[in-house]
């Protein structure tokens, strides 16, 4: 069956054109750099849009025909574990939550960033206990093992790799840079390195969620915003990249240039606006071996995949911690080749295929295959 789709066309507002920590120029600030969806079957799209297709037992958007087995073990994931994970988890994001609102008690502050750079031992309870019940939070999710490496050399330097328990060197590094694969991704490195990362404004505002999004020292965008506040965005990021390069006491930024998630075979195009302070990152390849369900959150909904992971029995998740990356004195003057360059070496050395597409394709490859299942 084919779906007609309508041609994808660059935004009219020339002020979205400087919004790098939001947009990727490379792919969508000139049309010519577009991928054409027009008059395009669904397995057509599948082809240019191989980053965002799912390839486990549940299928497209989740809603493929499974087999008698699987809808047995899906039955039995709702009856007994989902209950149970749900309260679970809520529990931990309580427990934590309170802990926050202890160690921020009596502390007024205006500007997000203040929590984050709290200091003594509001600071040390805050890191400590997140990063414990970050790990619980995963085995809550059926992640009970994390099989990590640390990658002393890069491959075209003699190859060394140790496994997960030496500690990582984040000493010289400003920012950790990461492919983005799932929701899950936020929670792993939480429990790893406790960074700070880049989230919508209207996350300040949740339930529980925003007073620990605030003690992770989160900066907060606005989409709706003209480009003049997001440079002042990008200008607060770049000075938290500098301040950690130069402190290591100072929080890190976490940072998925790619801008949305993938199934995980694939690297997209980086946004500039990570590179642009020019201070040395930290790549991390994250990757999720599953058999049945694909805990990569690609092209199925939130809440259906959320539902769906949580039934699942065990979940996997495998980590490469690469050394830092110093950039070279042309990389600092161009932070279009410094995000090449290291996207370069993430693809390299995760074997992932780099496809140059983006945030665009992706919606409009979704609302392909919701037409897809509506006229089913």
């Amino acid at each position: 069956m084919e779906t007609e789709l309508r041609t994808i066309t660059p935004p009219a507002d020339q002020s979205e054109v400087d919004r790098p920590l939001l947009k990727d120029e490379n792919v969508f600030s000139k049309s010519k750099n577009l991928v054409d969806f027009s008059n395009q079957s669904i397995e057509e799209m599948e082809k240019k849009c191989a980053a965002f297709v799912r390839h486990d037992v549940y299928g497209r958007l989740g809603r493929g025909e499974l087999p008698l087995l699987e809808k047995f073990l899906l039955g039995l994931g709702l009856v007994f574990l989902l209950p149970i994970r749900v309260v679970s988890g809520m529990i931990v994001l309580f427990i934590y939550y309170v802990i926050c609102r202890v160690c921020t008690a009596f502390l007024s502050t205006d500007v997000e960033e203040d929590f984050a750079h709290m200091g003594g031992w509001r600071r040390e309870v805050i890191v400590r206990s997140g990063r414990f019940l970050s790990r619980l939070m995963l085995i809550v999710f059926g992640f009970y093992w994390i099989s990590e490496s640390i990658r002393i050399k890069r491959h075209d330097q003699n190859d060394e790799t140790t496994s997960g328990n030496e500690s990582k060197d984040l000493s010289l590094t400003g920012a950790i840079v990461s492919n983005h694969v799932s929701y899950m991704d936020i929670l792993y490195h939480m429990s790893s390195s406790f960074p700070s990362f880049v989230a919508k404004s209207s996350v300040a505002d949740l339930p529980f969620v925003g007073l620990i999004s605030k003690c992770l020292g989160c900066v907060y965008v606005k989409r709706e915003s003209k480009s003049a506040d997001f440079r002042g965005v990008s200008g607060i990021v770049n000075q938290r990249i500098r301040e950690a390069s130069e402190n290591k006491l100072a929080p890190r930024i976490l940072l998925f240039p790619e801008g949305t998630t993938t199934n995980g075979d694939y690297l997209l195009p980086f946004k500039s606006g990570a590179f642009l302070a020019g201070a040395p990152i930290l790549p991390v390849l994250l990757r999720y071996p599953y058999q049945r369900l694909s805990p990569a959150w690609d092209s199925i909904t939130g809440p259906r995949h959320l539902v769906l992971l949580l039934c699942q029995f065990v979940n996997h998740i495998q980590v490469t911690h690469l050394p830092p990356y110093h950039p070279s004195d042309e990389e600092k003057e161009d932070p279009k080749l410094y995000a090449e360059n290291v996207r370069n070496l993430m693809a390299h050395e995760g074997n992932l295929i780099m496809l140059d597409i983006g945030l665009q394709e992706k919606w409009t490859y979704l609302d392909a295959l919701n037409g897809f299942f509506s006229q089913s």
